[in-house]
């Protein structure tokens, strides 16, 4: 079975709480998804739950912003910043969260594993 067909239905997209994050479990790791919705557009990003600076699973909490056009989620322990597309973190670039590949399919939220 390849990557792609591993997409796995974590939740509702009524549980999403718009521009606000929430936590999911998937296979005993947590899952902050995001739905971000703006004027024209409607966003729904996924990635680790685990601060890697702060070592708690916290990123769900955290603030949403955009630094030049690109979403991040701002850490709620010390306020690093974290790509929401590539997980980089834009703070310390050694840095980087798992980010897992989402999509909203007959409202479902499905999360695609990472190998």
């Amino acid at each position: 079975m390849s990557t792609q067909d591993k997409w796995i239905t974590v939740c509702s997209d009524t549980d999403l709480v718009t521009n606000s994050g929430v936590c999911a479990l998937l296979n005993e790791q947590q899952i902050a998804l995001f739905k971000i919705k703006s004027a024209n557009s409607e966003q729904v990003f996924a990635v680790s739950n685990w601060d890697p600076i702060g070592k708690a699973n916290v990123l769900y909490r955290g603030l949403l912003g955009s630094v030049e056009k690109v979403n991040v989620i701002i850490s709620p322990l010390y306020k690093q910043r974290y790509c929401l597309v590539s997980g980089l973190c834009l703070d310390d670039e050694a840095i980087k969260l798992v980010v897992y590949p989402v999509r909203i399919e007959q409202n479902q939220v499905q999360l695609q594993l990472v190998d």
